[in-house]
């Protein structure tokens, strides 16, 4: 049977499962679920992504929570499996992400919806666009500077999109010294509006540290969300790509 009571500790899985058509099933979310606006207000918030209130997702007595490896803490995560049966989405590329929306349609009885949607992702974002030969430095933190680099979903995202990590000699997310951007020699910065809110002030900032780089605000939710958000992905990078003349 499907589940009918489910807690989801992942803003983007959140809002896939709502997409999925699970409005009624989906009872728990974090303070960090979204999207969709209108309809997370009516759940029961179970703390932060990496900050979980354990005994309000009890008092919700979930039959399935869906989690992620990065996303969540593995002891929260650990204690929770003890009681429940969870479910832990890892993926770093646009095929991981379709392969983990059509695993998490079957389990939660919307396997036709899941199928539906892998597809259409597929074939928005397979194969990548043309590449652009343009480096970028995606910078997700500040104070200190902090990139995405190789083996994240965001440096996968770039490649889909057409770009070149300049960072992509590092792993994960490292942090990075004014020195090591000038080093990279990036043609673009790219400002993420998550974790971090990089606002139109910090542009400025940047320029004086690579004055030969463009610098722009990019929507950290269409390069880092691995749900059903990478509909929008494919319309998102192909705008981005006209504002550069590419």
């Amino acid at each position: 049977m499907p589940p009918k009571r489910i807690v989801s500790v992942v803003p983007s899985q959140t809002e896939l499962l709502f997409d999925l058509g699970l409005d009624n099933e989906l009872i728990g979310v974090t303070k960090f679920c979204i999207h969709p606006a209108g309809r997370v207000k009516t759940k029961v918030i179970v703390g932060g992504t990496k900050t979980l209130d354990l005994d309000r997702i009890q008092a919700l007595n979930p039959d399935f929570i869906l989690a992620n490896k990065e996303e969540n803490t593995r002891e929260q995560i650990e204690a929770l499996q003890q009681q429940y049966t969870v479910h832990i989405t890892d993926m770093a590329t646009v095929p991981d992400a379709i392969s983990m929306i059509q695993e998490v349609g079957t389990l939660v009885g919307k396997q036709r919806e899941a199928e539906t949607m892998a597809q259409h992702i597929e074939s928005r974002l397979l194969p990548p666009l043309p590449p652009l030969h343009l480096s970028v430095a995606y910078l997700i933190w500040r104070k200190p500077y902090m990139a995405a680099a190789s083996d994240t979903f965001i440096d996968a995202m770039l490649s889909i999109a057409g770009f070149v990590n300049a960072f992509a000699d590092k792993s994960r997310y490292p942090a990075v010294s004014p020195q090591d951007l000038q080093n990279a020699r990036p043609d673009l910065i790219f400002l993420s509006s998550e974790p971090y809110p990089f606002r139109d002030k910090h542009i400025t900032e940047l320029q004086a540290i690579c004055p030969a780089a463009r610098i722009m605000l990019v929507d950290g939710e269409v390069f880092s969300w691995y749900g059903s958000r990478l509909l929008r992905a494919s319309d998102y990078f192909k705008k981005l790509r006209s504002e550069l003349g590419g």
